[in-house]
């Protein structure tokens, strides 16, 4: 797999798994971009779309003036031709008519020693010629060509869509070097350089913003509606608009790591996992299709030998010869083989459209058959950004701003310095305030202890910040300190004690506010049949406090990271397939543990993007329900279409064998259901939520 000038493509024979399950076409396989493929011009789907796609077609050259030689050699009677020449000129005509589909058929049969969809349709065609009933030969010939047709232009609307991700981002960017302004592509710029983004441009690279200040519109990547202000320190992506303000950002990324070509990466790579669903169906079709010739040479040729039976078709009855053909045409899996990994691709098209990247079918087909969710607290139902709302020294001198207090505080930002824990951040932030931040030097030899909290030189000696029970376990703590800090618990709040090497110093505590419209997905989580579940290392207080507002009545606290993951086991017992949800960070154990692991903020974070099955591109959990909506919505399309299309042609089949089928019913059966279900499974790319989430 390779980026070339921000385009993907993917190295690989296109048609190698799906020959493998009987069948010939790309479908099956992994959408690939290519930089020297025409373009539509649009990825919406639409009647006049698919003829002008159709006409685009190489093979036309040949097909048309197949079929209309084919169609002429119909009336070769008139001007004397008698039979067997009529049939002789038809069977020279008939491979140029389904040109596609004999090459395919015969290269597969003669080369590869296997039979496909287009072998059978290969021999039917042939067979309905020798029988006189060339009318349907010529309707098989052209409604399977039809067909074909459609699967190649439902694969290019959804490469269609994969490169208007990849148009997103700008060619070219404006380089500043030395106070100088060059116009570079963005092939040239490296980590570290400096570029303008001038209002209302896109914005060409991942970065952090230097200077300026704006509102940008993430919407193109993210689906998120509202504007999003960015200040100095600010991350930005690649493929925003930048709003009415200029920035000078730095460059964090090469070009083929943007997150655009991430995204289009993931979504590509997507394609080659397999849902259990077309893993079983193409396991099938593989057995299936070389059977069902089997079948139908039998039935052509033992009540023949056997009992005598007419081969041809005598007068109004239908011989073996036919009743085989048709039994071969109603037995074809192309319904199958077809429809399913293209309500898959549609599905996951329309997932990327929205900001919810699926790393696999599996995923998409495994999400709504999950019977609970659990949800890490800090960063995923809460904001994650917490405040320091109390900090108390030992000693303080009764005002939170004395100076005992600021040197807590600044002893804590030391601690705290190179932490990624969310709490973090709040301190850092509290240190600024206090102008307290250069105090100390950063803390050397960090040592986390997993849950509890982390220790680290400072001034020569080992400073701890943790958890009461670390405290209560390993320090002598003040039994007045105790006494607050239970209180500030008490209130839900976040706490942290701190001791400088020698003594306990004092206590922190923080605040996380509940992310808005939590409450409405976890009501419509509910709604569509799962069961929500906390599971967080945040004391059982908070964790109460937090349940209550967002509706979560199953609570699991002050969990360390191993006990997440035996939670999970157990959950797993209880109820069968487990999500879990986190913000793909510090909860990636526990997401490689889930049977489905959902990440937040994946436009933004190369990691999250990797870490999790299923990334949701905002950073919010807006999507989470429509997620799983369309989960349904498309397993719902693959069993209709499996219903259908099995029960059709089992009817279809039981009236062959009796001598009651015309050729042209049995085509039909075969290529007409195909393309209804086709069209079916095409419903998933205009997929739309029953509502939508409101994050005000």
């Amino acid at each position: 797999m390779k980026f070339e000038d921000n385009q993907l493509s993917l190295n690989k024979n296109s048609t190698t798994d799906c020959e493998d399950g009987g069948c010939g076409c790309e479908t099956c396989s992994p959408i690939r971009l290519e930089t020297d493929r025409p373009r539509r011009g649009s990825s919406t789907l639409s009647f006049g779309g698919f003829v002008r796609s159709f006409g685009q077609s190489p093979d036309l050259k040949i097909i048309l003036p197949g079929l209309l030689l084919l169609f002429l050699s119909l009336f070769a009677d008139r001007i004397g031709f008698q039979q067997p020449w009529i049939m002789v000129i038809q069977l020279l005509f008939l491979p140029f008519a389904g040109w596609p589909v004999f090459k395919d058929g015969f290269r597969t049969l003669f080369q590869k020693r296997r039979f496909n969809m287009n072998t059978l349709m290969t021999i039917a065609s042939i067979g309905a010629v020798v029988l006189g009933e060339t009318y349907e030969a010529i309707i098989l010939l052209v409604l399977f060509t039809l067909s074909e047709a459609l699967e190649d232009y439902i694969n290019d609307n959804a490469r269609e869509i994969l490169m208007e991700f990849a148009d997103l981002a700008p060619k070219t960017a404006i380089r500043i070097s030395n106070a100088i302004e060059e116009i570079v592509t963005v092939n040239e710029l490296q980590p570290g350089d400096v570029i303008l983004v001038r209002p209302a441009d896109r914005i060409p690279m991942d970065g952090v913003v230097l200077s300026g200040t704006s509102s940008v519109n993430q919407a193109p990547i993210t689906g998120e509606s509202k504007l999003i202000e960015k200040k100095v320190g600010d991350e930005i992506i690649s493929g925003s608009i930048n709003g009415q303000g200029a920035l000078k950002v730095r460059v964090s990324k090469y070009a083929k790591d943007n997150t655009i070509q991430r995204i289009i990466e993931l979504v590509t790579q997507a394609q080659e996992k397999k849902a259990e669903q077309v893993k079983y169906i193409d396991r099938f079709a593989a057995v299936y299709t070389p059977i069902i010739f089997v079948v139908a040479l039998l039935v052509a040729t033992i009540p023949v030998l056997i009992f005598k039976q007419p081969f041809w078709n005598v007068g109004g009855s239908y011989g073996w010869l036919h009743r085989s053909l048709s039994l071969l045409l109603v037995g074809c899996p192309c319904a199958l083989v077809i429809s399913t990994p293209i309500t898959m691709i549609s599905g996951l098209t329309r997932a990327a459209k929205a900001g919810v990247i699926f790393k696999g079918g599996v995923y998409l087909e495994g999400l709504s058959n999950a019977k609970v969710i659990a949800f890490d607290k800090t960063g995923t139902l809460t904001k994650g950004e917490p405040v320091v709302s109390q900090v108390k020294a030992v000693d303080c001198e009764g005002d939170p701003f004395c100076p005992r207090c600021d040197d807590l505080v600044a002893l804590t930002s030391a601690l705290e310095a190179h932490s990624s824990h969310p709490l973090a951040s709040s301190i850092m932030e509290e240190a600024n305030r206090r102008g307290v931040v250069a105090r100390y030097p950063a803390a050397q030899d960090l040592t986390v202890l997993e849950g509890k909290g982390q220790t680290g030189i400072v001034n020569g000696k080992l400073g701890t910040v943790g958890s009461l029970p670390l405290f209560l376990q390993e320090h002598s703590t003040p039994t007045m300190l105790v006494q607050d800090v239970l209180e500030a618990e008490g209130r839900g709040e976040s706490t942290m004690l701190v001791c400088d090497g020698d003594k306990v110093r004092g206590f922190l505590s923080v605040e996380d506010a509940v992310r808005p419209g939590v409450a409405e997905v976890i009501r419509q989580i509910k709604k569509e049949g799962l069961r929500p579940v906390m599971l967080t290392g945040d004391n059982a207080v908070v964790a109460e406090k937090v349940g209550k507002q967002v509706g979560i009545e199953e609570i699991h606290a002050a969990l360390l990271p191993e006990e997440k993951l035996d939670w999970l086991t157990q959950l797993k017992e209880k109820y069968g397939n487990v999500i879990m949800a986190g913000d793909g960070i510090n909860d990636s154990p526990a997401l490689a543990r889930a049977d489905i692991g959902v990440a937040m903020g994946g436009a933004g974070n190369a990691q999250v993007l990797e870490t999790a099955d299923l990334v949701l591109l905002n950073d919010d959990l807006e999507k989470l329900p429509f997620a799983i909506r369309l989960s349904s919505f498309v397993n719902s399309l693959i069993k209709q279409n499996v219903v259908f299309s099995l029960g059709v042609k089992a009817l279809v089949a039981v009236l062959a064998l009796l001598g009651l089928t015309p050729l042209w019913v049995a085509v039909l059966a075969d290529i007409g259901i195909s393309l209804i279900v086709t069209l079916n499974g095409m419903r998933a790319l205009r997929f739309e939520p029953e509502s939508e989430i409101s994050a005000a």
